[in-house]
């Protein structure tokens, strides 16, 4: 890594919080006990976690795959899939539905009894309020209708509106989640992950792999975006000397499309 970047990509890593996908995937890989403390405080329920995966792909029978962002089972077998999502799109009902579906679908062997699936809980946490009803935190449960009782499948649905940052533990652990800044997290546990991934220095002995990884991607993705930036600066100053489209595409190495847009926007 070239120094020049160095500053920049600092700034791209200090800027991230746990909304972000690329950070919130490194932060809870394999990590039991901050996954543990966020399924405790949304659920009000005591647990223990046994495991842990990020972005875990499940195909259903037609072969369509899906990306859990967080895949976690208790040591009492129930399974969980937290979802952070920044746009209400990606948090839509159905996305819910389809999510439960596939998990049950994979859960459980030919030959087996069905009434050994597990309780799963598919879990939203969303920037706004998806729902639109004006709470923290809503529970969707199958019921009988009309008779006030609940179905008790074993599925449940839950949204958590991150746009409510009260005083209350979930509020508190929603600061937390769009915190960029570790010693003004609610959470010790949260807050010390953080700043491993924030402050310590590339190749110091107490970086974890995952850590290291993440550094790392962020590391190509910025030098990428400096060098992208670069050549759209070349691209504009080879545009006001009269080069031709396909020249400034190829030297630039910009798709001619990127170049024509350019030209558009600075020499219109």
């Amino acid at each position: 890594m070239e120094y020049s970047y160095q500053k920049e990509i600092e700034e791209a890593i200090k800027n991230f919080c746990l909304m972000d996908d690329e950070y919130m995937t490194a932060f809870f890989e394999d990590n039991i006990e901050c996954t543990e403390l966020v399924l405790k405080i949304i659920l009000n329920i005591d647990l223990k976690v046994k495991s842990v995966k990020t972005q875990y792909g499940i195909k259903n029978l037609q072969g369509r795959s899906i990306r859990l962002d967080i895949y976690a089972e208790s040591a009492d077998g129930k399974k969980f899939n937290i979802e952070i999502q920044r746009q209400d799109k990606g948090a839509g009902v159905k996305r819910a539905r389809y999510n439960s579906s596939i998990l049950d679908a994979n859960l459980i062997l030919p030959g087996e009894n069905f009434d050994d699936l597990p309780e799963t809980y598919i879990i939203f946490i969303t920037e706004n309020d998806v729902l639109k009803l004006n709470e923290p935190i809503y529970f969707i449960e199958r019921s009988i209708i009309g008779k006030n009782k609940l179905f008790n499948d074993g599925t449940h649905i839950v949204y958590v509106n991150n746009s409510i940052r009260d005083d209350t533990p979930l509020g508190k652990l929603m600061h937390d989640f769009i915190c960029k800044e570790p010693d003004e997290m609610n959470y010790e546990i949260l807050a010390e992950r953080s700043k491993g991934f924030k402050y310590m220095e590339e190749g110091e002995p107490k970086m974890s792999k995952v850590m290291d990884d993440f550094r790392k991607k962020v590391t190509e993705r910025v030098t990428k975006e400096v060098i992208k930036k670069e050549h759209q600066k070349m691209a504009i100053k080879l545009v006001k000397k009269k080069f031709s489209l396909e020249d400034i595409a190829e030297i630039t190495e910009l798709p001619l499309e990127e170049v024509k847009m350019i030209a558009t926007e600075n020499f219109a």
